[in-house]
């Protein structure tokens, strides 16, 4: 089993997750800044305000990174450090750039390759008061696309360039269920505005046309001179039947991957959306004019794909009900025999299940193409860690054992399926805001105490990869 030689392998992070410094060098409100001040969003009332202080630690964090053997490092830019009000005609922020390009230079000079990602999740607040954000098909596109310009040109050095972060959950965790900001959903209890049934939808098709506009902004006028690679990363879960005698469960299997990942990755592959959602969905789903399918076909340099965990999948038989976006289905942890899919982590919806990972690398790799794909995250929580002792929490086993079985799955994949897989990316370098779940759940390899001066301690997990990757990347 072997990784191709030129494989890359590191940590992945997010600006509102980690920054924190949300009034410094000219920063404006993004929409988890308003999000989060609402009582009852987020789980322990918390806040990215300090979260892990990472923009004030970026020495710290590059020398961590660089003593865990990593050469590459995903990160994403605050999107309101660069145009504080977002909008294409605002005043941009030059303090917000130049600690963005420091940055890249400082992970450069000490050998890691920066993956920048240029939206996750943290939309400038400004642009959702202006015009509702996502949800404007004229003027989001278009500001998205001038952004991404503004970082283009400043940022030449970077070679990998990932336009939005799990669309998935921008649109249906923030326009269906209301989960995530800006928190819109048709539940009247939960918000005073929102269409379940519709908006998700809408916001899905603008983020296509958005990432369309970006990656032709940047071939066209940037790769020429930089020869970088731009693409989208989407996140999906991977599925087995409940009944795998029931013809009706093994469909729904695939539809579940359609309904989360098609989704996006059919238009951009194929030109439009999968069969089985225009179905359900009807006028519900946008249809895309031919300028737009022209924008959008073909526009992925490499697949990113996020990835955690399995379900087991039952089809329902009664009709779907408007605001469903699973594609009329059950996700459960347990199948008909009664096996369990994996053990219980922090995570509700994460249980460890790395085969899983080896068949949705083949079916993704089969669908479309056999593309060029880079795991963008990758990992686990662990039950209670929050609640350890720090020598408990530093020796966390349960998390070596997942990276060693997925990163084990992906080799396998690459080595015996021909999957053309080419880096990984672990979630996450550091313990860090875990959006709704405020802080009480840790995806790190490093523990951060978050109460007494931000201090970081390497779990044995972060140590755990470089010997991992080590013995199964190919030497010279």
């Amino acid at each position: 089993m072997s990784l191709p030689k030129d494989f890359l392998w590191g940590f992945a992070t997010a600006s509102y997750q980690i920054e924190g410094s949300i009034d410094v060098d000219g920063r404006g409100a993004s929409i988890w800044d308003t999000f989060s001040a609402i009582p009852g969003k987020i789980a322990d009332g918390s806040s990215g305000a300090v979260a892990c202080d990472s923009y004030k630690r970026t020495d710290e964090d590059i020398s961590l990174l660089k003593s865990l053997g990593a050469n590459s490092y995903r990160f994403s830019i605050a999107w309101s450090r660069i145009i504080p009000l977002g909008g294409r005609n605002d005043p941009i922020n030059q303090a917000g750039i130049d600690h963005y390009v420091k940055f890249v230079d400082d992970l450069l000079e000490a050998g890691i390759q920066p993956f920048i990602t240029l939206f996750h999740w943290d939309l400038p607040d400004a642009l959702d008061k202006r015009y509702g954000g996502l949800l404007n098909r004229e003027e989001f596109p278009l500001d998205f696309e001038h952004y991404a310009r503004v970082l283009f040109k400043a940022i030449p050095k970077c070679q990998h360039w990932i336009t939005f972060n799990e669309p998935w959950c921008s649109s249906i965790l923030g326009y269906n269920t209301g989960y995530f900001a800006p928190g819109r959903t048709s539940d009247r209890s939960k918000s005073a505005v929102g269409d379940s049934s519709r908006e998700p939808w809408t916001t899905g098709h603008n983020i296509l046309i958005a990432h369309g506009l970006a990656v032709k902004a940047y071939r066209e006028d940037f790769k020429p001179t930089q020869g970088g690679e731009i693409g989208i990363t989407l996140n999906g879960d991977a599925t087995l039947p409940w009944d795998p005698e029931d013809p009706a469960d093994v469909e729904a299997c695939d539809r579940k991957i359609e309904f989360a990942i098609s989704w996006f990755a059919d238009p951009i592959y194929f030109g439009h959306y999968p069969e089985s959602m225009r179905k359900q969905l009807g006028d519900r789903l946008p249809t895309f004019t031919p300028e737009e399918v022209a924008l959008v076909k073909g526009s992925n340099d490499f697949y990113g794909m996020n990835h955690y965990t399995a379900n087991y999948i039952k089809h329902k038989t009664t009709p779907a009900p408007e605001d469903d976006f699973l594609g009329n289905l059950e996700t459960l942890f347990y199948n008909k025999a009664g096996d369990c899919i994996g053990p219980e982590t922090q995570s509700f919806w994460l249980r460890p299940h790395a085969q899983g990972f080896r068949d949705l690398l083949n079916w993704l790799s089969k669908r479309y193409g056999y593309p060029k794909i880079y795991v963008t995250e990758n990992g686990t929580s662990l039950k209670g860690e929050n609640d350890m002792p720090l020598e408990q929490i530093v020796n966390d086993d349960f998390r070596v054992k997942y990276f060693d079985d997925y990163v084990n799955a992906l080799a396998k994949a690459s080595a015996e399926d021909g999957v053309n897989v080419q880096a990984y990316l672990a979630w996450s370098l550091l313990d860090n805001y875990e959006w709704a779940e405020g802080f009480q759940t840790r995806f790190g390899v490093t523990y951060v105490d978050y109460v007494n001066n931000q201090k970081r301690y390497p779990k044995k997990s972060a140590k755990s990869l470089k010997p991992l990757f080590d013995s199964l990347i190919k030497k010279d």
